[in-house]
């Protein structure tokens, strides 16, 4: 007898391996799966811009890292006291116009770089919705708590989706390897500000044009994340506090459901054993000179050496 409808990822043919590069763009929940990525010792990259939600802003920022598009002093306005950059999030807010631009630009070289040479892209889309900046008449990214009265809210049309989308495919397609293959997710993140049917009607347009633009492309694919929480794990005790956002228990599940389907053999024991030693790391002693901590310390460090030994880039850089 079943007591849940469960929902798998399809299997890959195509594995990500230890060495495999992996840029991840786009909701909060992009972040959290970016962090266990770089938690299990994977080469990865989470959100040049920083966290940013719809098709049209993900594809503009796709654009800019792809052309090495710096910014200069005119794309930036001041709010609060603080140079402020529409396409970003508030995290690059900055006191002085240099720190502005040196964070902005500093990110674009990084991200640039890291994309000619990844094997995996991971977008994540959070919202159809998009605001305007009425003064500049721009879409923007992020409305960094300015007022209201200065933007309006509305929904990206289908065409403006796909367009974005395809887009984005086009761009990666030339800056990456290849063989590139790009995973498209919808987060299970709902936005509830928007209205409950307004949320609703936001994701069905995110899956719809999705699924319209992957068959498209052989290096395109759906994962199924939204739908693992909204019919795999519904109950509101894989919620965090505001019954919005995912708990660690879920988060957790829905990587490990992903993993089961594209990592390798290898990177499936690599990414394990990593996830131990990070464990193993955040123990505490009082007693830094006890006998018996001085050998658990001894046995973690060959174990990070054995580790290190199966890849050629920089695992545990700290210890």
């Amino acid at each position: 007898m079943k007591f849940r409808t469960e929902v798998d990822i399809k299997e890959s043919k195509k594995k990500i391996e230890v060495e495999d590069k992996i840029f991840s763009i786009g909701s909060c929940f992009a972040s959290e799966m970016s962090d266990l990525l770089a938690q299990g010792q994977l080469q990865t990259i989470n959100n040049p811009f920083g966290t940013i939600f719809n098709p049209f802003s993900i594809n503009y920022a796709i654009k800019r890292l792809h052309d090495a598009g710096f910014y200069e002093e005119e794309e930036l306005i001041t709010f609060n006291d603080e140079f402020i950059s529409l396409d970003h999030h508030t995290s690059f807010d900055k006191r002085y116009i240099h720190q502005t631009l040196n964070k902005i630009n500093n990110k674009i070289e990084e991200g640039n770089s890291f994309l000619q040479n990844s094997n995996w892209i991971i977008i994540t889309y959070g919202t159809s919705f998009i605001y305007e900046f009425l003064p500049k008449q721009k879409l923007v990214a992020n409305c960094h708590k300015i007022p209201q009265k200065f933007f309006e809210k509305r929904l990206l049309t289908h065409q403006e989706i796909t367009d974005s989308i395809h887009h984005t495919v086009l761009n990666l397609n030339d800056i990456c390897k290849d063989d590139v293959q790009i995973l498209f997710t919808v987060s299970p993140v709902r936005h509830t500000k928007d209205g409950m049917v307004e949320n609703q009607l936001s994701k069905s347009k995110l899956i719809s044009a999705i699924h319209e633009i992957i068959p498209q492309f052989d290096n395109c694919h759906y994962l199924p994340v939204y739908e693992i929480l909204m019919d795999d794990l519904r109950d509101y005790r894989f919620y965090k506090e505001d019954m919005i956002h995912p708990n660690n228990q879920a988060v957790n599940y829905i990587f490990e459901k992903f993993g089961g389907a594209y990592f390798s053999e290898k990177a499936k024991h690599f990414i394990k054993e990593n996830f131990k030693i990070c464990k193993a790391l955040e123990h505490r002693t009082d007693d830094e000179k006890d006998p018996k901590y001085i050998e658990f310390k001894e046995k973690l460090n060959q174990r990070i050496e054995i580790q290190r030994e199966k890849v050629k880039h920089q695992i545990f850089p700290n210890d």
